[in-house]
């Protein structure tokens, strides 16, 4: 039985990059395939994409027939609650997993987002989550999903804005707030000297411990 890391968007570097990020957390010894959902945008960087991703990504996941557990590789963890409702088998969303694991790292987080429209996402699931009292604050780098790849461009952008989110807003643990970032974790810790949550190794990190401990959510809510 395999954990499924879907990535809703259709960039297979994105892909690759989560593949890379993930490779550690093999060693425990669940199989862990990450796949690319092929209808998604090449970078989702609104609600509206991120919702348009829903529909096709269920299907994707259904078709899984070999899956313990499934974790959505989008910050917005678009489909997380409908994903759920599908499978009673563990779901994790990216977002959802990295604050917790936030939490338990520092008192104040810092979140590195892409573009400005990425903030409204954020702060709506920040609020549902009820842990707006510990966001430090949530700062874009005005990179797209695409522009992650190249260390040229985002490089210096991560470590600045990082840097400011420390300095500025307070931020004792950092949270990168995107899929497309993990190569990029271990410069940001040597250069803030803060943890810093890659959120697709913390919701996989979760996801495992769901799977090993046999978490599962019962459709019958009175089965015994």
């Amino acid at each position: 039985m395999t954990l499924i890391v879907i990535n809703p968007n259709s960039s297979e570097t994105v892909t690759a990059g989560i593949d890379q990020a993930v490779d550690p957390l093999r060693r425990f010894g669940t199989p862990i395939r990450c796949l690319t959902l092929a209808e998604g945008p090449p970078g989702i960087e609104s609600q509206l994409q991120a919702d348009l991703t829903i529909d096709p990504m269920l299907r994707l996941a259904a078709a899984q027939t070999d899956a313990s557990g499934y974790v959505i590789a989008c910050f917005g963890d678009p489909g997380l609650h409908a994903l759920r409702d599908q499978t009673a088998l563990p779901v994790l969303g990216i977002q959802e997993s990295a604050v917790m694991t936030a939490l338990t790292l520092g008192q104040r987080f810092g979140v590195i987002a892409i573009l400005p429209q990425s903030i409204p996402r954020h702060l709506r699931a920040f609020g549902a989550m009820g842990v707006l009292d510990r966001l430090a604050g949530d700062r874009v780098l005005g990179l797209g999903v695409g522009d992650l790849a190249d260390p040229a461009r985002s490089r210096a952008a991560m470590i600045a804005t990082a840097k400011t989110l420390r300095d500025q807003d307070g931020a004792d643990v950092l949270i990168m707030g995107c899929a497309g970032m993990g190569q990029y974790r271990g410069v940001l810790e040597e250069e803030t000297g803060l943890p810093v949550v890659e959120p697709t190794q913390a919701a996989v990190s979760m996801a495992l411990g769901h799977i090993a401990l046999q978490f599962s959510k019962r459709r019958d809510h009175h089965a015994r």
